[in-house]
């Protein structure tokens, strides 16, 4: 370990206030730096990253620990050096009931305007136009969420409180109170089937990238209350294939989608997503990392890395999250 005792420790987070997270992280005495020393810097036991260049890391021979500072830890696991010479190296995932909620609030307010017709009234609005449409309750709505972990599971809990039907779908089989719950390839149909707004949650991997495909969602529920499905992604822009799902909103296979996330961010200006009427977009802004939140969960990890006592919320790196 590097002289200070407490671990010097590299931040590189793109697009993030990389002021707020040094004070923060700094402010227990612990040395942040923005930029390694040329060459190898044989000083940094840990680093903060997000969205960080490639090779960056091989610059880091003493490295001990490495924290995501976003939801998501697909832009470290597909790092080479993750898996050649920091192979061992220990990577811990954001869990924090600050960021937990705020995807909560952006998922309940997607399905609720989606349950509640929104696009309907404001094409009627822009259009001056005074006529009611029918408007089920949500008893006779079901939910189908895919990706059951901590974000999964905490929607499903508020969605459940408002009298949703739930359906579940995870890589592994889950038991939830309320939810009806679906596992692996063979319970992907059955669930979809059943499933009148889709929310996706999954992470990212080899097995899901490209996931939510055209024949993905051909299986959606055709003869629902809504009219049609509609399509929530909060999760990862790489999961779905965005040519597909406009090909589906046009063939009718899908009613409507918000989408928070795509396949290239920001959204190129000419993609014809921008534009489409019953597309819903958001820049990535379902649940940003708050520093004065997330960022003692993490000095609390070092610390109790530094007593030698186990830590949280660890990837599975088999898993790929």
């Amino acid at each position: 370990m590097s002289a200070n005792t407490k671990g010097r420790l590299l931040l590189t987070a793109q697009g993030m206030n990389s002021d707020h997270w040094t004070r923060v992280l700094a402010s227990g005495g612990r040395d942040v730096v923005l930029e390694p020393a040329a060459g190898e810097d044989p000083s940094i036991d840990y680093a903060v990253l997000w969205r960080y260049p490639h090779g960056l890391l091989k610059r880091l021979p003493n490295l001990k620990l490495i924290f995501s500072a976003g939801a998501g830890v697909d832009h470290i696991m597909s790092d080479p050096d993750i898996h050649g010479m920091h192979a061992n190296v220990p990577i811990v995932r954001v869990v924090a009931p600050n960021l937990t909620q705020h995807m909560v609030e952006y998922v309940l307010w997607r399905v609720m305007d989606h349950h509640r017709q929104g696009a309907f009234y404001r094409h009627q609005q822009a259009q001056r136009t005074w006529n009611d449409t029918p408007q089920p309750t949500t008893d006779r709505v079901t939910v189908g969420i895919m990706g059951l972990g901590e974000l999964g599971r905490s929607v499903a809990a508020k969605l459940g409180a408002l009298g949703f039907n739930l359906a579940g779908w995870s890589r592994t089989q889950h038991e939830l109170p309320g939810v009806d719950c679906h596992a692996g390839p063979e319970g992907l149909t059955p669930f979809l089937q059943k499933t009148d707004i889709l929310v996706v949650l999954l992470p990212l991997t080899q097995e899901t990238e490209g996931m939510i495909d055209y024949d993905l969602l051909t299986n959606l529920r055709q003869d629902g209350p809504l009219g049609g499905p509609c399509l929530v992604n909060a999760g990862r822009g790489r999961l779905q294939k965005e040519a597909d799902i406009l090909r589906a909103l046009d063939d009718g296979l899908l009613k409507e989608v918000s989408l928070d996330v795509f396949e290239r961010e920001p959204l190129a200006e000419e993609s014809p997503i921008w534009q489409h009427p019953r597309i819903f977009v958001t820049p990535h802004a379902a649940a940003s990392s708050d520093p004065d939140h997330l960022g003692p969960l993490m000095v609390a990890q070092m610390e109790a890395f530094e007593r030698g006592e186990p830590l949280k919320h660890l990837v599975d790196r088999a898993r790929g999250y």
